[in-house]
């Protein structure tokens, strides 16, 4: 049986299987109710991410003229994050998510507090190390507290959460294991958010599960000073 991260919906082949499994014992002992927990972590999502680079991080001072066009303003940084000296190797790639990037992260019509609620919530579900470290830093500044960074580990049933961000961090979970939102979960964020918002908010999740796929594929590690899981 896989693990899942705090909060998350197990697939839906670990429910059908939990109740096969509670049917046949129910079935073996009538009259007893049967009832089975799964146990929730995100170590599943590490297990394969490596834990040394598989693309050695390209040092700011070693960059091309392409490499610096792509990646303007990165290499005149004092510490220049791993993940561009790791874009480094893929330039043309680099310039252009840069650009979809900035909107998610800068241009987006969420406000900060909710899109780092998400991007936290799909970065622990994906078990990046490297985003839940990043943004940690960037949820504080949004107005995010420790209490509220450790309940979106929780998932959307942590007792801190209003009406509207429960459903918010649902709609990670649902975006992460169905890639759909439920009709509940869209009508209770629809109550207050515009329809700019809410395909922000599918495209954040979006984007950050992408990203997790590249950082843990890429063996990018967190940068020094911060702290992953």
């Amino acid at each position: 049986m896989s693990l899942v991260a705090p909060g998350q919906r197990p697939p839906k082949k670990e429910i059908e299987g939990s109740m096969l499994i509670t049917a046949f014992y129910e079935k073996r002992f009538p009259g007893k109710r049967v009832s089975f927990t799964l146990e929730a972590s995100n170590q599943g999502e590490q297990e394969m991410t490596p834990t040394t680079p598989r693309l050695p991080p390209i040092d700011p001072s070693d960059w091309n003229d392409e490499q610096k066009e792509a990646l303007q303003g990165m290499g005149n940084r004092s510490n220049v994050l791993n993940i561009f000296k790791t874009l480094a190797h893929h330039p043309k790639l680099a310039k252009r998510w840069l650009v979809f990037a900035n909107h998610i992260l800068a241009k987006n019509s969420l406000s900060p507090r909710d899109r780092e609620i998400a991007i936290l919530r799909a970065g622990w579900l994906a078990g990046s190390e490297y985003e839940w470290a990043q943004h940690k830093v960037i949820g504080r500044d949004a107005g995010l507290s420790d209490e509220e960074i450790d309940a979106i580990a929780k998932g959307p049933q942590a007792e801190i959460w209003s009406r509207h961000d429960r459903y918010l961090v649902t709609a990670a979970d649902e975006l992460h294991e169905d890639c759909c939102l439920s009709d509940e979960t869209w009508a209770a964020l629809a109550e207050t958010y515009s329809t700019e918002q809410m395909m922000d908010l599918i495209f954040t999740c979006g984007q950050y599960r992408m990203l997790a796929g590249g950082l843990k594929s890429f063996g990018v590690q967190v940068d020094p000073g911060l702290s992953g899981f």
